[in-house]
């Protein structure tokens, strides 16, 4: 299956060494600002509806500020515009030089975060999700300008080559949500911020230990969507993440 890789090799080899030295690299002006505007757009609708669809809702119970402050889980299991986006060629591209082979999708997430909203602890993605073997590898499309004042995530590069660490109970509620876990054991101040522009491509592996901070801007979003993917054939532990969205068209399945 090498061939797939062929058709679009969007990483240098200077940004290989760098996504094997640090855990990650960024793909600067990876979408159009027309596209990121016509998603933005796509999923605001979605949001804002009357009725909104049943797998588009915020929660079992939601009140109108959670319509653009809930995460909209998984939407391209439902729908085309965002089946598409967690398809981008240069995102498919950029997985096949990773990984050597055809990556499938498995789990889309579109982050609102407004002003005012806390960030993530620092964390391991594999945490979350194990596969076997291990090979997921999250890509972030960022919608919006994103720096420290809006709440970018933070990164310890090279981080990913010390192994799935602990992970404990959230010690800052001011900065962090309170429903998820940190990583112990690491040095928090080797963070450094990710500042992208809108359109940038964020791409890291499921050990780099990374964060996100409170969206300390007064009118400035930082809506981002986060794509995870894993090699073909890998095996993924949660059930709800098993179904694997192929990359490719219909007629070059493998």
């Amino acid at each position: 299956m090498e061939w797939f890789c062929m058709l679009m090799r969007p990483l240098t080899d200077e940004q290989i060494n760098q996504y094997e030295k640090d855990g990650y690299v960024i793909i600067r002006n990876g979408c159009s600002e027309d596209l990121i505007d016509a998603f933005n757009a796509h999923i605001y609708t979605i949001r804002s509806a009357k009725e909104i669809a049943d797998w588009a809702v915020p929660g079992k119970t939601w009140t109108d500020k959670d319509r653009f402050s809930t995460r909209l889980f998984n939407p391209h299991k439902q729908d085309g515009f965002s089946l598409q986006m967690i398809k981008l060629p240069i995102i498919r591209g950029a997985l096949c030089q990773l990984m050597g082979d055809e990556a499938v999708g498995i789990q889309s997430m579109y982050f609102f975060k407004e002003p005012g909203a806390k960030g993530q602890a620092a964390h391991q993605d594999y945490y979350y999700i194990k596969t076997e073997p291990n090979t997921m590898i999250a890509a972030s499309i960022a919608m919006d300008k994103t720096d420290e004042e809006n709440g970018c995530l933070w990164v310890i590069p090279g981080s990913h080559k010390l192994g799935l660490l602990t992970h404990g109970e959230v010690k800052d509620l001011v900065e962090h949500e309170h429903w998820t876990h940190e990583t112990e054991g690491i040095d928090l101040g080797k963070q450094i911020p990710v500042i992208m522009e809108k359109g940038d491509l964020l791409i890291f592996h499921n050990l780099l230990i990374h964060s996100s901070t409170l969206n300390r801007s007064t009118n400035r979003w930082r809506r981002s969507y986060v794509c995870h993917y894993v090699h073909h054939a890998s095996f993924v532990g949660p059930e709800h993440l098993r179904f694997k969205t192929p990359l490719i068209r219909e007629n070059m399945r493998f």
